[in-house]
């Protein structure tokens, strides 16, 4: 009797050892390293993993169990669990699965790879293939249905729903998963993805080379946009073959593409407005300058982005104006029943001996982030194709994230979306909600063309349904303005963007990415949206827009706000606003309450820079013009002590009738302010990378010099940050 109890409690151990589930670790590689996308799965059961791209996995089995390790191209492993936790696989080549299929036009011919997995498809093929739409002519779509192992992946969302299509080489094996019900459907473009979906699950693109060099991944969109016409040879390159050719840069393969020119160049599809800088005008002839104010600041952190990417810095990308006013000045708070407060200087011009700089301040007032009223907010977000890269995408919805914390219950948020066409992924959601915002968020793809104009209508109509008098209704848009379905250009987003901002709903608008940034087309949308517009590059910028100038970026305090400066002609002979070639307003249109201008944001404060000549100084910036017949020259002398009256006007956010403040400021030169001095470092500098005509011999020596004497408290980096980014530009110049 004791025996068998003896036996069945060795059994009943035994069976409980087996069934102690652990945690397995471990890597897979092959001959030359880590193979990233390894299947790892538990024999006999569901329960599996894929290795990371370091090679390494994780999964729970208990001893006794049989892991599978597999691997397209590999020769299966399969490892009994024992007391070790820690497993490591090295898997061997399968040298029958090197055998792929060569596509030379429409015609096939199978063949042993001694070098590589390898599809090829040639310009013939192409041009066959091409469709006229240009969704159809992006490299992805040309392979689609030609390469074996070349996964193709579309994307059809909606309504927090995610539903994937999943289209491996030349199978039919179609994967559709539905995980909610939709309103629309946002159709996607193809993807490329060099592995199936069974070997490697990941967003990860193929590294490109075109013409022998390398493109860098966040160039992918301009790349996978070709024109099939110019293209004599496409060669895809498929799983550990790609990565002992060309490196670990393709480990999710490599698509080789020779053009027929063999000197394909990145051509940068990024647009600006066209800038002409403003010349010096004679104050007898026009004695008027009116501008609408500007507190963009997009201007700066592009500019930025460029620079630290080595490219060159286009001269219509520098705008002078949203450079100076990424930084904040020390200007008080308004202290009456204004929104802002005035502040005016003028000293003598730092580059030029013979002219004086003056500087118009405007400071609003400031509001704690309790004390402003409810939002209404409006995500719109471009989940179109070129929206893909690693700096738009994916840093919009971190960015986002920083957002969605500073929420109150109070608030409420909705989430449109566009590529191929347009659907709302949430609706309106109380701030309180977070984690069911930043799902919504987490579950966005991208893929598609732009449809642009139909999601700002969609969007428009969810802020207008939603909409409550008196608090904060706004559309805060954020894409890389790259439309190209429906109303697309500069001119249809205009029209469309005067006619919604009629409703009361005020529209932000976020840039992100490269290589195809639509500037002037998110210019346009904020300036006639009655918004402001940033530009997104980093987590850090994320952080100052949405962090530290919440309540300025989505909070108006006064609309329309415009600028009218009348200079003395007793004491000033010419003049030249620095910046703000784009906000320039005739001057009837200063008391013309139709007129649009621009917004001013809780705590914002925007700085304007006008170079005067004074009388009695010869200089070449100023033409002799003939006499004029029938005009009065004569100049009144009562207000000789006064060198320049300025106006503003502004209106409430939820009222068209504007308000009026004049202020005049007395013939008087002082010593530069640091903020003075530091807002015109950053003027010199722009001028500098615009080539202007006005700099007077000076140098970026001269800016460095400027900006560090000018640097002051600069707590947060920002005026620091400027300084190395001139000495970095110092080489490029």
């Amino acid at each position: 009797m004791k025996n068998y109890i003896l036996v069945f409690a060795l059994a009943f151990v035994s069976l409980a050892t087996r069934a102690q589930v652990k945690t397995i670790t471990g890597t897979v590689t092959d001959a030359t390293g880590p193979l990233p996308g390894v299947s790892i799965l538990v024999k006999g059961t569901a329960n599996g993993t894929q290795t990371d791209f370091d090679g390494k996995y994780a999964i729970k089995a208990s001893t006794g169990d049989v892991l599978v390790f597999a691997y397209i191209g590999y020769t299966s492993e399969q490892i009994v669990v024992k007391d070790k936790e820690f497993i490591h696989v090295e898997l061997k080549e399968d040298a029958q699965a090197l055998e792929e299929v060569v596509v030379v036009g429409y015609g096939t011919t199978t063949t042993r790879s001694i070098t590589s997995s390898l599809i090829s498809v040639n310009s013939e093929s192409l041009i066959k293939k091409e469709k006229a739409n240009a969704y159809h002519n992006s490299i992805s779509q040309q392979l689609q249905g030609r390469a074996a192992g070349v996964q193709i992946t579309n994307t059809s969302r909606n309504t927090g729903a995610t539903h994937n299509i999943e289209i491996r080489g030349n199978s039919s094996l179609v994967n559709f998963k539905r995980q909610n019900k939709t309103n629309a459907i946002v159709r996607a473009s193809p993807e490329i993805k060099i592995r199936g979906a069974a070997t490697i699950n990941t967003n990860e693109q193929p590294l490109y080379i075109v013409d022998g060099v390398p493109i860098q991944a966040i160039n992918n969109a301009v790349v996978a946009n070709l024109d099939p016409k110019t293209i004599d040879k496409i060669n895809v390159y498929k799983g550990v073959k790609a990565r002992k050719i060309f490196g670990s840069s393709a480990k999710n393969g490599c698509v080789v593409i020779t053009t027929k020119k063999g000197t394909y160049q990145i051509d940068y599809d990024e647009q600006y407005a066209q800038i002409t800088e403003n010349k010096f005008e004679k104050v007898n002839l026009n004695p008027l300058s009116t501008f609408s104010i500007d507190v963009d600041k997009a201007g700066y952190s592009n500019i930025r982005r460029l620079i630290n990417n080595g490219s060159q810095v286009p001269i219509d990308a520098v705008k002078i104006e949203e450079m100076v006013n990424y930084f904040d000045y020390q200007y008080p708070q308004p202290k009456d029943e204004h929104p802002f407060s005035i502040n005016l200087e003028a000293a003598e011009t730092p580059w030029n001996n013979d002219t004086q700089l003056v500087r118009i301040g405007l400071q609003g007032k400031s509001y704690l982030n309790e004390e402003l009223p409810a939002s209404n907010l409006t995500f719109l977000i471009d989940v179109s194709g070129s929206m893909n890269n690693q700096n738009k995408l994916p840093l919009l919805k971190s960015a986002f994230k920083l957002l969605v914390h500073q929420l109150r219950e109070k608030d409420k948020v909705a989430i449109v979306v566009y590529a191929g066409a347009a659907g709302v992924v949430l609706e309106p959601t109380s701030g309180n909600q977070k984690e069911k915002i930043i799902n919504a968020l987490d579950n966005l793809q991208a893929g598609g063309s732009t449809a642009g104009g139909q999601g700002i209508e969609l969007a428009y109509q969810l802020a207008d349904k939603n909409f409550k008098a008196n608090k904060n209704n706004r559309v805060i848009l954020a894409t890389d303005g790259d439309f190209n379905v429906g109303a697309s250009s500069d001119k249809d987003m205009e029209i469309l963007i005067e006619e919604k901002r009629k409703s009361g709903v005020f529209l932000s608008v976020l840039g992100f990415g490269m290589g195809n940034y639509k500037d002037s087309k998110l210019e346009k949308l904020a300036d006639k949206g009655n918004g402001n517009h940033a530009y997104i590059d980093t987590m850090q910028e994320a952080q100052k827009v949405f962090g530290k100038e919440f309540g300025g970026t989505f909070f108006t305090i006064a609309k329309d706000v415009k600028i009218q400066i009348e200079f003395n002609p007793t004491k000033v002979q010419g003049y030249r606003l620095i910046g703000y070639e784009n906000r320039l307003l005739a001057d009837e249109d200063f008391v013309d309450d139709t007129k649009d201008a621009g917004e001013l944001g809780s705590g914002h404060t925007v700085t304007a820079l006008y170079e005067i000549i004074p009388i009695g100084v010869k200089s070449d910036y100023l033409k002799e013009v003939a006499d004029l017949k029938y005009t009065d020259k004569t100049t009144k002398t009562e207000f000789s002590d006064e060198l320049f009256t300025v106006k503003f006007r502004y209106k409430k956010p939820n009222e068209d009738k504007s308000i009026e403040m004049v202020e005049v400021y007395k013939n008087s030169e002082t010593q530069m302010s640091s903020d003075f001095k530091f807002a015109s470092s950053v003027a010199l500098f722009g001028m500098h990378l615009r080539k202007s005509q006005y700099l007077n011999n000076s140098n970026l020596n001269d800016v460095l010099a400027l900006a560090s004497e000018g640097k002051g408290n600069d707590n947060e980096g920002y005026r620091a940050e400027f300084i190395r980014l001139v000495k970095t530009a110092d080489t490029s110049l």
